[in-house]
């Protein structure tokens, strides 16, 4: 399964729930603000939650988020994404291969694959993945990544080479309101965000702002 070419999703916004609780969110009304501003390709990160915890979370989120006619990727965990009845999972470089997490989920399932370098992406362009991840882009201060930032021209290159395999980019690392456009103009077809959507008090005004910016960039 691959994103659809003709309605790409151009944000991806992410309930991260450390960022969120930094923030003074429940991650369940930070999902709510995202949906309610207008996402719909949301993420799922709780590198620090219990297993029970997270799949109460996931459940909830995928809940609400199917309600609205959006899609919920759960990072990591294949086993709480299918589980919870999310629509895909993402996974890292130290996590299972992405073959692995088909046998779990299904040929069906949304699965999106981070990589860092020209190497990384050529590599999982091959796997069995729905879109591949470049980042981080601008840096980040919401995930240690042991990368350094990439910037625009690996961006481009890295779309290219998930183009060329029919795959979509999603980039992430440091894209905010601001930069965020010149991102979709180096050829990702999504940007993931944290940081930047928990910048004001209104995460469901800074949702609505982030998709008019992308959708003018990519008209």
């Amino acid at each position: 399964m691959q994103f659809s070419k003709t309605t790409p999703d151009p944000l991806c916004a992410i309930v991260d729930v450390e960022a969120a609780g930094r923030a003074g969110w429940r991650p369940v009304d930070l999902a709510r603000a995202f949906v309610d501003g207008g996402a719909r390709f949301l993420q799922l990160r709780a590198k620090a939650t219990a297993s029970g915890a997270f799949l109460d979370l996931a459940s909830a989120i995928a809940e609400l988020a199917h309600a609205a006619g959006a899609r919920l990727i759960v990072n990591d965990r294949a086993d709480i994404a299918r589980l919870a009845g999310a629509d895909g999972i993402h996974i890292g470089q130290d996590d299972l291969p992405a073959s692995a997490v088909r046998k779990i989920a299904g040929d069906e399932t949304i699965v999106g694959l981070s990589a860092h370098t020209v190497e990384q992406v050529d590599q999982a362009v091959r796997e069995p993945v729905s879109y591949v991840a470049i980042g981080p882009v601008f840096g980040t201060l919401t995930k240690v990544t042991g990368y350094d930032r990439i910037g625009l021209l690996m961006v481009r290159e890295a779309a290219l080479r998930a183009g060329a395999r029919g795959l979509p980019l999603v980039a992430i690392g440091g894209i905010t309101l601001e930069n965020a456009p010149s991102v979709i103009d180096a050829g990702a077809e999504s940007v993931a965000v944290i940081g930047d959507l928990l910048s004001t008090a209104d995460p469901e005004r800074r949702v609505r702002e982030f998709l008019v910016r992308l959708r003018m960039a990519d008209g």
